[in-house]
């Protein structure tokens, strides 16, 4: 009897010349190596998957242009430069640099580079005017049509108008600095606000509804959903078509609980942001409240 060992199994040979028998060792080095391939393999599923290049990248980024290191307008660094500062490959930082543009924090100009964007106009849900206003910056409107038109099922249920009321509606392109901002459209009752339609205010609906009609708004609440922005959009908002938009639906009541406003709004996303606060208790609502601090309450 005699041995051969090759690749791992051993082969038993008895009576050479005659018959061998061959047995097959089931622990060899090799099953030793699957063995623990299967249980770092095991060992990397149980761990906790980590934060792509790209993203960690961008987050970085991200956070020096938030806390004002880095100012609108500034040029960043190129793919090549954040390639060999974050010592990864070029493709990694065009990722990098790809998601900050589609987040609309950053902007290029080819052959130029990548530049930090204006930042993100915030607002609270209301006047349009108002809210711009009160940043210190110049609102603007352009009147794209106005019209007194019967209302579409939808308007009569937000409305809560009867079955021969009369709307009036305005569309509206709204500027910040004179950018494209918005595309206002806003439907009035027409018995509440006769005569609007000739009125050719560039500036708060608002203040017309308080100042000419006597309105006493009181509560407006909104929905606020992403879209992708259509062809036309897109056009009237300088922006490319397929871009991404906000779409705000609002409701304005008076102090008598009327709905006097329908509005549904496009905004730029890249452009636009909205700040909502919620009052949690009723103790801190009695407390804003004796401030002179506005609640939803």
């Amino acid at each position: 009897m005699w041995l051969n060992q090759s690749m791992g199994v051993i082969q038993i040979i008895v009576n050479p010349g005659h018959k061998v028998f061959t047995t097959r060792l089931a622990y060899t080095k090799w099953s030793r190596r699957s063995s623990y391939a299967a249980d770092m393999a095991g060992r990397k599923r149980n761990q906790p998957p980590t934060t792509p290049r790209y993203i960690s990248i961008a987050a970085q980024v991200r956070d020096r242009i938030a806390t004002d290191q880095l100012g609108p307008h500034t040029l960043l660094p190129s793919e090549r430069e954040l390639a060999d500062q974050y010592k990864v490959s070029r493709m990694t930082a065009r990722q990098a640099l790809s998601l900050l543009e589609s987040e609309g924090v950053v902007y290029r100009r080819p052959p130029r580079g990548t530049f930090v964007a204006e930042p993100r106009v915030r607002s609270h849900i209301g006047s349009f005017s108002e809210e711009v206003t009160r940043m210190g910056l110049h609102p603007a409107a352009r009147l794209l049509w106005a019209e007194h038109q019967e209302p579409t099922p939808a308007v009569r249920l937000a409305l809560a108008l009867d079955d021969d009321a009369m709307v009036n509606v305005f569309h509206r392109l709204r500027t910040v600095e004179n950018i494209p901002f918005a595309l206002e459209t806003t439907v009035l009752p027409a018995d509440l606000t006769p005569g609007i339609l000739e009125v050719r205010e560039d500036g708060s609906l608002w203040a017309v509804l308080r100042e000419r009609y006597g309105i006493d708004l009181a509560r407006s609440t909104a929905v606020l959903e992403s879209i992708v922005l259509d062809d036309a959009s897109s056009n009237q908002l300088g922006v490319r078509a397929g871009s991404a938009g906000i779409l705000l639906t609002r409701r304005t009541m008076d102090s008598a609980g009327r709905c006097v406003e329908f509005a549904r709004d496009v905004y730029r996303a890249d452009r636009a942001s909205f700040e909502v606060s919620e009052v949690l208790s009723p103790s801190a609502t009695t407390a804003l409240s004796a401030a002179g601090v506005p609640t939803d309450g």
